[in-house]
């Protein structure tokens, strides 16, 4: 199970920082990241934006003033955080966290360019989405 391995950074301090929309997180190696609510929502592990296999990602817009809403532990390796735009599906494992904040400037990197191949706006509203026949929202 993701984050339960010997060799996987657990963390030791979880804090958010509402006005500045971060969650910051210090792992037990030492390492300690400042992981922006935005960034955590357009690379949601869950289904609803990963989608169900390779290319079926949905591009996330309009997240830039998204807050945390909500953050409740899954057992001793996750957690899950709901947003201010009502999504709470995403299951935020320990080692994901760590990617996600030492990943940082590649993500946002990646995520500049999908946006720039989609032709749309960080900012842009996300459009109308059709009925999801697995059951997630």
């Amino acid at each position: 199970m993701a984050g339960l391995s010997a060799d996987t950074p657990t963390p030791r301090d979880l804090t958010v920082h509402g006005q500045s929309r971060v969650l910051e997180v210090t792992f037990s190696d030492g390492a300690s990241f400042r992981i922006p609510f935005e960034l955590m929502r357009i690379y949601s592990p869950s289904a609803e934006v990963q989608g169900h296999g390779p290319g079926q990602e949905v591009l996330q817009t309009g997240k830039r003033n998204v807050d945390l809403a909500g953050l409740e532990p899954i057992g001793n390796y996750a957690v899950q955080p709901s947003f201010s735009d009502g999504h709470d599906t995403g299951i935020f494992s320990w080692d994901y966290l760590y990617f996600l904040g030492s990943q940082q400037d590649k993500l946002w990197a990646d995520y500049e360019q999908r946006l720039k191949a989609a032709g749309v706006e960080r900012d842009s509203p996300m459009p109308e989405k059709a009925g999801h026949a697995c059951g997630s929202k």
